[in-house]
């Protein structure tokens, strides 16, 4: 797949994917505990061993980061919980490192997550069936988010996605969120 360097897909909207209601609770003893032992991406990126239960832990730092650091909506902090889920069993399961970075900006009007690991070999979003009970993760990264790609590195790559967001977050009154 040589020529993808710095590829993404370009914004559009999707119809008919969406998650089921969830709240996160906003002093989760968990993602607390996640960002004293390993700090938060919204402010570095942090590094985490590449082990199945990485997930648990990035999961947490990012609910912490959107839904408490940033005050977006719980629909938000879903998708951006669920995806970097995604990214980050993509890291654990296809790259062979032994630890992945995660980092998460907000920018006005949108957030960016990235997952940082050495391997060169690129993510491949493949088609997917009704029935398939594996192979979902890029399906639902290209469905939930506006934008995501792969930046090479000289020593690995970054798989990032960006989500638009309204800039007032869950309690400024007029933000949209998603």
């Amino acid at each position: 797949m040589a020529g993808l360097e710095g590829a993404e897909r370009q914004p559009r909207r999707s119809g008919g994917v969406t998650a089921a209601q969830w709240v996160p609770a906003a002093d989760d003893e968990a993602a607390l505990a996640a960002v004293e032992a390993f700090g938060s991406p919204a402010d570095a990126e942090v590094e985490l061993p590449s082990l199945p239960e990485s997930a648990r832990t990035a999961r947490l730092l990012a609910q912490h980061a959107v839904f408490c650091e940033w005050s977006l909506g719980a629909q938000t902090t879903e998708h951006a919980v669920l995806l970097v889920s995604e990214l980050v069993g993509n890291a654990v399961r296809h790259t062979g490192a032994r630890v992945f970075g995660l980092r998460m900006h907000r920018r006005r009007g949108s957030i960016r997550v990235e997952v940082r690991d050495p391997s060169r070999g690129l993510p491949c979003l493949l088609p997917v069936r009704e029935m398939d009970i594996s192979g979902r993760g890029l399906f639902l990264v290209d469905k939930l988010s506006d934008r995501w790609g792969v930046d090479l590195l000289p020593r690995g790559k970054t798989t990032w996605f960006e989500m638009r967001v309204g800039d007032q977050g869950r309690s400024g009154g007029g933000g949209l969120d998603r």
